[in-house]
């Protein structure tokens, strides 16, 4: 799916309790948690915690300040991971957290960082079945990008 960053993004306002950050090497146990949680909800699997923070940390696209952190009194309970391609590689809200607008809340503001980046859209990939996030993502003003496949 895409997002025109050309268009205004609304205004970000972060649900009641939460403090949003971007990823510090300490903070990889919790987040490494959270993702877990979300690929068993979503289907998927995220490899060890060693492993998952030795390709996070060392991938071409990683820059932590592209990786924001939601945080409330009990500890991680959002993430979305961005890649500098203006690409969403990771977006996961605590189960706890649900339905208060934390997903919808970080997405636009991965889109307004990717905006003061001057990009002119962002992406993000999500499964067919997975009719629950299509419509948070068309909600935030996303739509679908079908591939095209040259014929041979």
């Amino acid at each position: 799916m895409r997002r025109d960053l050309k268009t205004d993004v609304p205004d970000v306002c972060w649900p009641a309790g939460i403090k949003v950050s971007t990823y510090h090497p300490e903070l990889a146990p919790a987040v490494h948690e959270l993702m877990q949680l979300g690929y068993r909800e979503g289907g998927g699997r995220v490899p060890s915690l060693e492993d998952w923070q030795q390709r996070f940390e060392h991938d071409p696209e990683y820059d932590p300040q592209l990786c924001f952190i939601a945080c409330d009194a009990d500890g991680v309970v959002g993430v979305a991971q961005c890649w500098t391609s203006a690409y969403i590689k990771n977006l996961v809200v605590h189960p706890c957290a649900q339905g208060r607008g934390l997903g919808r809340t970080l997405l636009l503001h991965a889109f307004k960082v990717f905006q003061q980046r001057r990009e002119g859209f962002v992406d993000l990939k999500v499964l067919e079945d997975n009719l629950r996030a299509q419509r948070l993502y068309e909600n935030a003003g996303m739509y679908v990008v079908r591939r095209e496949l040259v014929p041979d």
